[in-house]
């Protein structure tokens, strides 16, 4: 018995010796990673490992968003909201020679110019502005004159989500001279069909406060009219004070996929006046018109899913979407010359967004 307990108790004692000259053996037992295995180069990955290699991967595709599968629209979104962002931040004589390059027209008196989206066109303290410049864009067109009398001054302020013809005046008489004359003629994609397909909107505007969780001020349609009890006619109501008159006359171009093309034409000047007509008076809010989709909240457009799925985008994803509203054609009646006619081109998202609801643009020169 003495004996085979010496035996056991020196074999055990053999195995441990050869288990610390062998660490290797140690670690491969621990984590349960054979001889063969090791031999071949291909350790076994522990479960604490592959859920660490998960994290790190899904780690990296974050902070690379080239690594994220994204539709057409959403890459050329991207590329806009980067082109904005580097516009409002950048050197002033950056922005003027930009500006200088979107020339479309000018002459002793007025000047046109291709307006960039996101830019606003009154100075803005947080940013660049395209008033801010005006002054460098003046020189620029004068050869850089040191000494040069001429200015810009802009006639009518497109917002800042809106692009196209922004027409600035040399002076301040032609300012006043061009002010009334104007006729501008804006491209818009609407989310819906008007019925019907041509009209006149004759429906004041007003400034509103909106209640609840985000306060805050829209514009919105102020009738003179409403129906009346008995619904058969109407009823002529009281105009309220501060109410301003705004007319805008529209056309549907084309349509298809939900969505409609249309063409406005503003007969005043009232602040957000096309998008509140569209949104209110016809019920066809403008595509990427996150304000006056809805009434009583602050959120994204929603878009039916047949919109969505034609251009190939998440409803998450919506809220990225530009406003589609474009200043195509601007004309101006002048007593002693010709008429001038400016038109500027569609930009790359709006012609993308016309693809993929297949909607088509003719040349139409009276609305």
């Amino acid at each position: 018995m003495q004996r085979n307990g010496h035996t056991a108790w020196t074999a055990a004692w053999l195995s441990w010796t050869h288990c610390r000259r062998c660490p290797r053996s140690l670690r491969a037992l621990s984590t349960g990673v054979g001889s063969d295995a090791e031999a071949e180069g291909e350790p076994r990955l522990r479960a604490v490992d592959l859920a660490q290699k998960v994290r790190d991967e899904k780690v990296k595709s974050q902070a690379d968003p080239s690594q994220i599968p994204v539709s057409a629209l959403q890459q050329r979104v991207t590329e806009l909201r980067r082109l904005t962002q580097q516009l409002q931040h950048v050197h002033p004589n950056v922005l003027a020679k930009h500006l200088h390059r979107g020339v479309l027209y000018q002459d002793k008196n007025v000047v046109v110019i291709n307006k960039p989206y996101g830019l606003t066109v009154r100075d803005d303290s947080a940013s660049n502005s395209i008033s801010s410049v005006l002054p460098v864009l003046s020189k620029m067109m004068e050869g850089m004159k040191v000494k040069s009398d001429s200015q810009l001054l802009p006639c009518l302020g497109l917002e800042k989500e809106v692009t196209g013809a922004l027409l600035l005046a040399r002076s301040a008489k032609a300012w006043c001279l061009f002010l009334s004359d104007a006729l501008f003629f804006y491209s818009a994609i609407i989310v819906g069909v008007p019925v019907p397909s041509e009209g006149v909107i004759d429906i004041p505007l007003i400034e509103r406060e909106v209640t609840g969780v985000q306060p805050h001020y829209k514009m919105s349609l102020s009738p003179l009219f409403r129906i009346n009890e008995s619904r058969d006619g109407l009823t002529k109501n009281r105009a309220h004070r501060q109410a301003l008159t705004a007319v805008t006359k529209y056309k549907v171009l084309d349509s298809g996929s939900g969505c409609s093309l249309v063409e406005l034409q503003p007969l005043t000047d009232v602040k957000h006046q096309l998008r509140v007509h569209m949104a209110f008076a016809l019920s066809c809010p403008i595509l990427g018109d996150h304000k006056y989709s809805h009434w009583k909240k602050l959120a994204p457009q929603k878009l039916p899913e047949r919109v969505l799925k034609k251009l190939k985008l998440e409803q998450s994803k919506s809220r990225n979407l530009p406003l589609h509203l474009h200043a195509r054609q601007l004309t101006l009646q002048q007593t002693s010359e010709a008429e001038i006619n400016v038109t500027c081109s569609l930009p790359k998202y709006f012609f993308q967004t016309m693809g993929l609801l297949h909607l088509t643009l003719a040349d139409v020169k009276d609305i």
